[in-house]
């Protein structure tokens, strides 16, 4: 299997050691924007799109950031290989011509949202679906300064609102599994600031509200918090469940009902799985371009 990735950081990082673990045999090749890299143990670099030509790709892996990706998969949808987005598809709205590209060509998408691979989603995910729901609450908190130790936080994408940075953005994984569990809500409100002691340009908190016809779910979004949360509460006619999502757990009316030792950084393997066995295998339609351009809406979008 030969692979490309776009954008050799943290996350393809990721990707390259879970394809190590499905197929070790995997070849891969990395676009730099500078020849002043240094070189990877089994990631061959290269520099020009034109170099690769003559080799066959079986997909490729965006992973630069958010406000490259546009330029990224317009410069291979002339190649016509399938393409694994690292999310969010876009750092905004106002591109439905490069899906319109992506569709007339019949490029194969799949826009990467591990969450939707964990354990205790998937358990919930099966659990509701015959349940009257009430309210749903999301919380999602981690201090940015920990995400890259190595790394002043203040450079990276994530602090700067220019490169498509922000924690609504940046944590669209909330989003996504909203959309994933309960569809495309009827209203959205939503409140994005930057006022915390982190003093960056990008938004440090987000809150939305999406409205559905039977409860609303709110997701409250934070890149301060020193003690990592990540939560999921959905109040059922009968019961409430309490998802841990950090501990893969699940709670029903505080008693254990799900856990797992498996935490999120298993999903990269999963999610390559089904990427390859169902998405290119057998032509699954999963989170494509077009579906998490609708979740970026929900993300986006002014009303």
């Amino acid at each position: 299997m030969r692979v490309l990735i776009i954008g050799l950081g943290s996350i393809a990082t990721k990707h390259i050691a879970a394809l190590k673990i499905i197929e070790p045999s995997t070849k891969f090749y990395a676009f730099r924007s500078s020849t002043n890299v240094k070189t990877v143990e089994g990631i061959i670099n290269v520099f020009s799109l034109n170099e690769l030509e003559n080799i066959v790709f079986d997909f490729a892996i965006i992973s630069n950031p958010t406000s490259e990706h546009k330029n990224s998969i317009e410069s291979l949808i002339p190649k016509n290989i399938p393409l694994f987005i690292e999310k969010p598809l876009f750092s905004e709205l106002g591109n439905d011509k490069v899906l319109k590209e992506i569709e007339d060509k019949n490029i194969t998408t799949y826009v990467a949202c591990n969450l939707r691979f964990l354990g205790c989603l998937q358990f919930v995910k099966d659990f509701i679906k015959d349940k009257r729901i009430n309210e749903v609450n999301m919380y999602c908190g981690s201090y940015l300064p920990d995400w890259r130790p190595a790394v002043d936080y203040r450079t990276t994408y994530s602090a700067n609102k220019e490169l498509g940075g922000g924690v609504h953005i940046d944590l669209i994984h909330e989003i996504d599994y909203a959309y994933w569990l309960f569809g495309k809500p009827e209203k959205i409100n939503k409140v994005f600031s930057s006022k915390s002691s982190l003093d960056i340009n990008s938004f440090d908190y987000a809150n939305y509200v999406l409205e559905y016809t039977n409860c609303n779910v709110s997701i409250v979004l934070n890149y301060f918090r020193r003690d990592p949360k990540r939560t999921l509460e959905i109040v059922c006619e009968n019961e409430t469940l309490t998802i841990d999502i950090l501990k893969n757990k699940v709670l029903k009316n505080q008693e254990e009902i799900y856990s797992s030792t498996h935490t999120i950084l298993n999903t990269y393997e999963g999610q390559l799985r089904f990427f390859i066995n169902e998405v290119l295998e057998n032509s699954t339609k999963f989170n494509t371009a077009k579906e998490a351009y609708e979740i970026l809406k929900i993300c986006l979008q002014n009303d």
